[in-house]
């Protein structure tokens, strides 16, 4: 009786998770389902910092659905740059990102992630990104005017490693590696830019359901490049019977894993 009713919560759960959209970076739905901590600095915040900060032309690369950059033009409003644009490389984060900032005058640009940025050289006085997938450190100094400043916050090496590992097995150090702080500041300054701030902490998240680790993982896709609920189900099966409880307690985290952040600006 037990196991079958364990087993309903499990299909229930993966249904569950596997039912929520992923576009945009709202991440509202883990509420109550997973946590993380926030690094200290408070990117948002201090992005809406530097937008009332007298720039005139604005670069949001990698917007996502334009959550972030929608927040810190709300916090200065009616203040604004004269310019800001965005750019987004998956189409339904286009759309949602297009839907959220066109009424404050944002044009969101559809440019691939890893792909020239679609402006000409010396174009923005700031160029700003939360979390994007790879920094093109090249691109952004062109498009930088001369004293113009990148102001972003990176994920750092080994992000959610405990479960991406769990999925994968273990990773190699080019993948495992990517992303250091170090490395990034190097390749910064080979495109000539000058890290003037560069901060980093390793934050704490749990998933609190096997719905939770279902849905992040839909939604973070470069985690477990190809996931899906039937590829991993057994893997899935296994965490979720690692957390289940043998006795009324407290609601435990099937995964706990640690996510490094990085703030840098040039």
């Amino acid at each position: 009786m037990t196991y079958c009713m364990n087993d309903r919560v499990f299909e229930h759960l993966l249904a569950e998770g596997a039912a929520v959209p992923t576009e945009g970076w709202d991440f509202s739905w883990f509420e109550g389902r997973a946590t993380e901590a926030r690094p200290s600095w408070g990117y948002a915040a201090r992005l809406a910092d530097r937008l009332a900060a007298g720039v005139s032309a604005v670069l949001d690369v990698q917007t996502g659905g334009g959550e972030v950059l929608d927040f810190a033009l709300g916090r200065i409003a009616p203040a604004a740059p004269v310019l800001t644009v965005a750019t987004e490389g998956w189409p339904a984060n286009v759309a949602k990102a297009t839907a959220l900032l066109r009424p404050r005058g944002i044009a969101v640009v559809a440019s691939p992630e890893d792909g020239p940025l679609p402006f000409a050289d010396a174009t923005f006085d700031l160029v700003t990104s939360r979390h994007p997938v790879r920094p093109l450190w090249g691109e952004i100094a062109r498009v930088l005017r001369p004293g113009g400043t990148y102001f972003a916050q990176h994920v750092g090496p080994r992000s959610v490693f405990e479960l991406v590992e769990y999925f994968l097995g273990p990773q190699p150090e080019g993948v495992s590696g990517a992303r250091h702080p170090d490395r990034e500041r190097a390749d910064a300054e080979a495109a000539g830019l000058e890290i003037v701030d560069l901060r980093a902490e390793r934050l704490r998240v749990e998933f609190h359901d096997i719905a939770a680790v279902v849905h992040f993982l839909r939604k973070v896709v470069w985690m477990v490049p190809g996931f899906t609920v039937e590829a991993y189900r057994p893997r899935l099966r296994a965490l979720h019977e690692r957390s289940r409880p043998t006795a009324p307690s407290p609601r435990t985290a099937p995964a706990t894993s640690s996510t490094p952040a990085s703030r840098l600006s040039d």
